[in-house]
């Protein structure tokens, strides 16, 4: 009778200690996967503005390209009408001095088209850089997702197996997990290029 006893009361306590377990492993899930929905919202926010970015970068290279093209044609007439001056040297002075002006305005728009290049370079490439910025807090944010949605699967399993070093490894993933997200949101120097690779 007295082993009876015992065993109940052992029973007792392994499922009042398993309930604990379990209880903490909800409490886990919880907060991680809270977490991982936070850094959900803000990766969704940064690839937003990685589009805008981008495509601020491709109508900025677009309009660079414009003006070029303004800038080439401006070159080639000034170049046409210097041209038709030196075959025709006996132009009157008065049509002389308005090719002359003709040729002096094409110049002077080319050099201005050319200044608006530089204006327009610098834009583009400033677009392209905050993409890249950008790129990298997606990566982290990628990186957080990615460990922390183990983290979950592992707590889940570690219900299943109770198996207790399964969850120190769901709890090693979630903090890597964590500190990406954190870096994303705190905008930290912080990438695994193999990571980024495998997860690309």
């Amino acid at each position: 009778m007295v082993e009876a006893l015992d065993k109940i009361q052992d029973d007792v306590q392994d499922h009042a200690r398993e309930s604990r377990f379990n209880g903490y492993i909800a409490l886990f899930v919880a907060v991680v996967a809270t977490f991982m929905a936070l850094c959900n919202v803000k990766d969704g926010n940064v690839v937003q503005a990685m589009q805008q970015s981008q495509a601020k970068a491709v109508d900025q290279w677009a309009y660079y390209q414009s003006k070029s093209s303004k800038q080439h044609m401006a070159e080639n007439f000034a170049d046409m009408l210097k041209v038709q001056l030196e075959l025709n040297p006996g132009l009157k002075a008065e049509v002389r001095a308005k090719v002359e002006a003709k040729i002096a305005a094409q110049e002077a728009a080319a050099r201005k088209f050319e200044k608006e290049k530089e204006q327009i370079r610098a834009v583009a490439e400033g677009a392209a850089k905050d993409y890249d910025a950008m790129n990298i807090h997606d990566d982290q944010f990628d990186l957080a997702e990615a460990c922390l949605s183990v983290a979950v699967a592992l707590a889940g399993v570690t219900v299943l197996t109770k198996k207790r070093w399964l969850f120190g490894v769901a709890g090693a993933f979630a903090l890597l997990g964590i500190l990406y997200g954190l870096a994303g949101f705190l905008h930290w120097n912080l990438h695994s290029d193999l990571m980024a690779k495998i997860l690309g």
